[in-house]
């Protein structure tokens, strides 16, 4: 199970890294990555908790990681 959080960390933190690289957000590389790990670790306690998700722990972390980088952003501008 550590493992599982440790890759779930790495894999979002790529993404947002990935993310901000090729110009899907303009939030910053740091802001992007912290994001990406917020949504990510919400989703894996929630997957943990009620059981549902993804079959392959990668994809929820890259689903996830993704959903948060369009949700909150978007949420806090006008």
């Amino acid at each position: 199970m550590f493992l599982i959080l440790m890759g779930t960390v790495v894999i979002a933190g790529i993404t947002g890294y990935i993310s901000e690289k090729s110009g899907f957000t303009q939030n910053g590389y740091l802001s992007s990555i912290i994001i990406c790990i917020g949504g990510a670790f919400l989703f894996y306690f929630v997957r943990l908790m009620f059981g549902f998700g993804f079959a392959s722990p990668g994809l929820n972390a890259i689903v996830s990681s993704i959903g948060a980088l369009i949700i909150v952003p978007f949420h806090w501008r006008r």
